[in-house]
């Protein structure tokens, strides 16, 4: 017998009475018995791994299979994070075709940035696994996008497009905790940072495909078809090959199968002690306080604001670079989308940074004895935030005819670079910081930068047309520079933060 688990058996009793009596009025005076139930199971009947090199445990499945789960799930992400942008080009066309303003087909891109997904899909991956809460509201993401390609008024596209966005979400709130279940935290960063540009691919190639379309005889019905088809094919493929890799539900298999060939009844998990259990009070608790509690922390608030910050400003160049490119050089629409590769480009070099910051992380993490040091996530941060100003000024200042394009693309480039650099950064120094409670703060950073990707572009065409390129870009630029001392801060200033934080890392 094992006293610990006849603690938790007792607590878990007490509560499930507890939400019997709450749950079933009409049933108060009809407790349970049994002769049995006062016997508790000890450690001999709990179902784990067969030791660390266990085939059967996600981290030791081979490289050729997590390098392909890694792929896919990636692809997965990617198409759902295309469907926002390829939606882009298409706004004019939209307004035109059903006498709405173009802030009002603006809306459907808005509408499919408000990640209130997460929140959802995040808690049933951590109850029912990875792969199913991933494909299920892809599937479902697929079909709102071909609803709205076939939508002949605008409220249909705008519904549409917001359901495409709730469903689609489910992989960039959910392949994180894929990448944890395969990987080890060495090499955890390199896999997080190829799925990251898997998902930055997506929106930052999504305007050249759509602007081809709509100008083409397709028309602008065919950016949501493509968006589905591509959708409707990842999963169909990822349902065929995908496996699961959270290892609670992999273990309650085995222990169902270990009970059905043994005929030994005991044999359980020690997550199916506690899964039993779940309320909604305590997803609410998880999953709707706990993140606007780790929001009100000086280490998540600034660094999520920063990281939401830029991705909101990405997000806005999708609006933006149409006006910079299209009206101001007088380019077509298909030749303006290019300026994406040039941000496609910044974003590479800084995936290079970013793999060079998770090398010399990884020496500090062994030199500390295996222990986390979030801090040593923060010096690419350092040089992204300054590279992001610069950038936004000089894409700001050259979209003159007379200044060379190339110069105009540098900016962009330089902006690409500073966003993936922060925004991966950020990323990282979240999961290391509030380790246990990462979910919550990755919740927190979620909701708050899906707000400002939403909101951002609805105001660029009036901000521009009434301040001027320059002085627009400008104004993004000038809260970026205010935003430069955050990593600086808390690399001198975090590990006494943390020491005092109720949710934090305290090591260190």
């Amino acid at each position: 017998m094992r006293s610990r688990t006849q603690v938790s058996h007792t607590a878990m009793s007490a509560h499930y009475v507890e939400s019997l009596e709450n749950g079933h009025a009409g049933q108060r005076s009809r407790l349970f018995d049994h002769p049995q139930s006062n016997f508790v199971t000890g450690s001999e009947c709990i179902v784990g791994f067969d030791g660390p090199s266990d085939p059967y445990q996600p981290r030791n499945w081979p490289s050729r299979k997590k390098l392909l789960t890694t792929a896919l799930y990636g692809l997965i992400t990617m198409t759902a994070t295309w469907t926002t942008s390829i939606y882009s080009p298409a706004v004019d066309e939209i307004s035109q075709a059903f006498g709405v303003s173009k802030e009002v087909s603006l809306l459907g891109l808005s509408f499919c940035l408000l990640e209130f997904g997460p929140l959802v899909w995040a808690p049933l991956s951590e109850v029912y696994g990875r792969k199913w809460p991933v494909l299920v509201p892809c599937a479902a993401a697929a079909i709102f996008s071909f609803g709205a390609g076939a939508a002949k008024d605008i409220q249909t596209i705008l519904i549409c497009r917001f359901f495409t966005g709730f469903f689609g979400s489910a992989p960039v709130s959910n392949t994180g905790g894929v990448l944890s279940d395969i990987y080890s935290p060495t090499a955890r960063g390199y896999a997080i940072m190829s799925y990251s540009l898997a998902v930055i691919v997506g929106p930052t190639l999504g305007p050249l495909v759509g602007s081809a379309l709509v100008e083409s005889h397709l028309g602008w019905r065919w950016t949501q078809y493509l968006a589905g088809i591509l959708q409707i094919s990842i999963v169909l493929i990822g349902a065929l090959i995908l496996e699961e890799s959270y290892e609670p539900v992999l273990l309650i298999r085995k222990a169902k199968y270990l009970r059905a060939t043994t005929g030994n009844w005991a044999l359980h998990t020690e997550f199916e002690e506690w899964i039993g259990n779940i309320t909604l009070k305590y997803y609410f608790n998880k999953f709707g306080i706990r993140p606007v509690q780790m929001l009100l922390t000086p280490i998540c608030f600034l660094v999520a604001l920063h990281a939401s910050f830029i991705f909101g400003v990405f997000y806005a160049t999708l609006a933006a670079f149409p006006i910079l490119f299209d009206q101001t050089r007088h380019w077509n629409s298909v030749v303006g989308s290019l300026a994406f590769l040039a941000l496609l480009v910044g974003i590479l070099l800084g995936a290079i940074v970013v793999a060079l910051g998770q090398y010399h992380y990884n020496h500090v993490y062994m030199a500390a004895g295996g222990v986390t040091v979030p801090e040593a996530r923060l010096p690419p941060m350092m040089i992204g935030s300054f590279v992001f100003a610069a950038g936004l000024f000089i894409l700001g200042w050259t979209a003159n005819p007379s200044i060379p394009w190339i110069v105009s693309f540098i900016g962009a480039g330089c902006v690409g670079f500073g966003f993936f650099t922060v925004f991966q950064s950020a990323l990282n120094y979240l999961l290391d910081v509030f380790n246990r409670w990462g979910a919550s703060a990755i919740a927190a950073n979620t909701f708050l930068r899906s707000t400002l990707a939403a909101v951002f572009p609805l105001f660029i065409d009036s901000m521009y047309q009434a301040l001027g390129n320059g002085p627009a870009t400008s104004v993004f630029g000038g809260f970026a520079v205010l935003l430069i001392p955050i990593p600086f801060f808390f690399w001198i200033w975090g590990p006494r933060i943390r020491s005092s934080g109720k949710y934090t890392f305290n090591v260190g």
